[in-house]
C-alpha cells in the first residue's frame, strides 16, 4: 500500500535542508510530489561546522551546549521547511556531525521528538544507529533507494552521489547491491574557495577550469591506504582537509581538489567486481561541469545526470530518506552486507510520534 513520506536531509556539504514529499511503497513504487530546499546562512553554517568539529574531537557522542544548541536550531529550521505538507511520515536524516563506525558510533544531530511534535506527524529518525550497533559502516544508506529508482534501466549500473562526500551505488545484472564511499566529492572544494575567495562553492568548476592540477600534491593526498580497503567503507567528512593545496592559488589549488575527487572515484571502480556500463550522477556535484568532464576521463565511462533519466538529482537524497522511513515502518531492511557491511539485512530507525 502506497504511503505519503517527507524526508529530510541536511548533508555532508553543509549546505542547506533538502525537503521532498513522494508517495511510496517502500518498494519499486516511487511518486515525487514536491520538493523544497532552503539554503544556510553563513552564520549557521558556520555554527554547523563548529558543531561537527567539536563532535569529532569527542570520544563518543555526549552532551554538549554548543552541538546541543546547533541541534535545537537544526530541528527548528526543519521544521519550518515542511510547514503546510501533509504525509504519514517522515524520514529525518538530522545532520552527520562525526561518523566514526571504527569506534562503534555514528551521530547525527536533531530531536526527532520535538520534529514530529512540531510537524504534528510521526518521524522515523536515527537511521543509521542500529546498523552501526550490529558492525555496519552505517553509510551509505542510499542504495536501495537507488536500486528502486534504477528498476528499469539496463545493468550493471552505478549510481554516484556527489554531496560533501562521494558514495557510489553499484547494482549488478541480479539486482546485487555493492556501496560505498568513494572518497571526498564538493567538500573539500568548498572549503577552498570559502577559504580562499570568500565563495560558498566552484560555480560550474569555472575556478578549477582555469587552474593546473598539481600532479605531486594530487599523488600525496591519493597515497593513504584507504583508498585500497575493500568495500563497504565510508569516511568522514573531517578525514580529508585543504591543507595540502594551501599555497596553491586559487584556481590551481581548486583544479587540484576537483581532480582529487574525480580521481578517488576512478580508484573506486577498481573494486568493483565488473565495470558499470555508465555511472549516473545525483546531487549537487553534478552541476560541476569541470568535475563532469574530469569524472569521464578518469573512469573512461559515460557519466551523465540523473536528471537525464527525469530524476531530479537535487532531490534524491531527500527522497531517500523518505523511502527508508516508509521501508522502517514495514520492518523492511533499509542497509545490507554489501552496502555498509552490515553482518544481516537490517531496517532502522527509531519511531516517534506527535503525541
Amino acid at each position: 500500500m502506497a504511503t505519503v513520506a517527507i524526508g529530510l536531509m541536511s548533508g555532508t556539504s553543509r549546505d542547506g535542508i533538502d525537503a521532498a514529499l513522494i508517495r511510496t511503497d517502500g518498494e519499486w513504487l516511487v511518486e515525487p510530489l514536491d520538493f523544497r530546499t532552503v539554503a544556510y546562512d553563513d552564520g549557521f553554517r558556520t555554527r554547523l561546522a563548529d558543531a561537527c568539529a567539536r563532535a569529532m574531537a569527542m570520544p563518543a557522542p555526549a552532551p554538549d551546549p554548543l552541538i546541543d544548541a546547533v541541534a535545537a536550531e537544526l530541528t527548528g529550521r526543519h521544521a519550518a521547511l515542511i510547514a503546510g505538507w501533509q504525509a504519514d511520515v517522515i524520514g529525518f536524516h538530522g545532520h552527520t556531525v562525526a561518523h566514526r563506525p571504527d569506534r562503534g558510533w555514528t551521530w547525527q544531530i536533531g530531536d526527532g521528538a520535538a520534529l514530529a511534535r512540531a510537524a504534528g506527524m510521526a518521524v522515523v529518525g536515527d537511521l543509521r544507529g542500529d546498523d552501526v550497533r550490529a558492525g555496519g559502516q552505517g553509510a551509505p544508506l542510499l542504495p536501495v533507494y537507488h536500486r528502486a529508482l534504477a528498476a528499469d534501466l539496463e545493468k550493471p549500473l552505478a549510481i554516484l552521489n556527489l554531496g560533501g562526500v562521494a558514495n557510489i551505488t553499484f547494482i549488478g545484472a541480479d539486482g546485487t547491491l555493492i556501496a560505498f564511499d568513494t572518497g571526498m566529492a564538493s567538500g573539500l572544494i568548498d572549503d577552498w574557495m570559502r577559504a580562499e575567495a570568500g565563495r560558498p562553492y566552484d560555480e560550474g568548476g569555472m575556478t578549477a577550469a582555469t587552474g593546473k592540477v598539481s600532479a605531486t600534491i594530487l599523488d600525496a593526498m591519493l597515497d593513504n591506504p584507504w583508498f585500497d580497503e575493500a568495500p563497504p567503507k565510508s569516511i568522514d567528512r573531517e578525514d580529508f582537509t585543504i591543507q595540502p593545496v594551501r599555497g596553491l592559488s586559487l584556481a590551481d589549488g581548486a583544479a587540484t581538489l576537483t581532480a582529487f575527487t574525480a580521481r578517488s572515484v576512478a580508484l573506486g571502480l577498481r573494486l568493483l567486481p565488473v565495470p558499470p556500463l555508465r555511472i549516473l550522477v545525483a546531487g549537487g556535484g553534478r552541476h560541476n561541469a569541470t568535475l563532469m568532464r574530469t569524472l569521464r576521463r578518469e573512469t573512461g565511462l559515460p557519466v551523465e545526470s540523473i536528471d537525464l533519466l527525469g530524476a531530479d538529482g537535487d532531490a534524491v537524497e531527500a527522497q531517500g530518506f523518505a523511502y527508508m522511513a516508509v521501508r522502517a515502518l514495514a520492518g523492511l531492511p533499509i542497509s545490507f552486507p554489501g552496502t555498509t557491511g552490515a553482518p544481516e539485512p537490517i531496517t532502522g530507525g527509531t519511531l516517534h510520534r506527535p503525541d
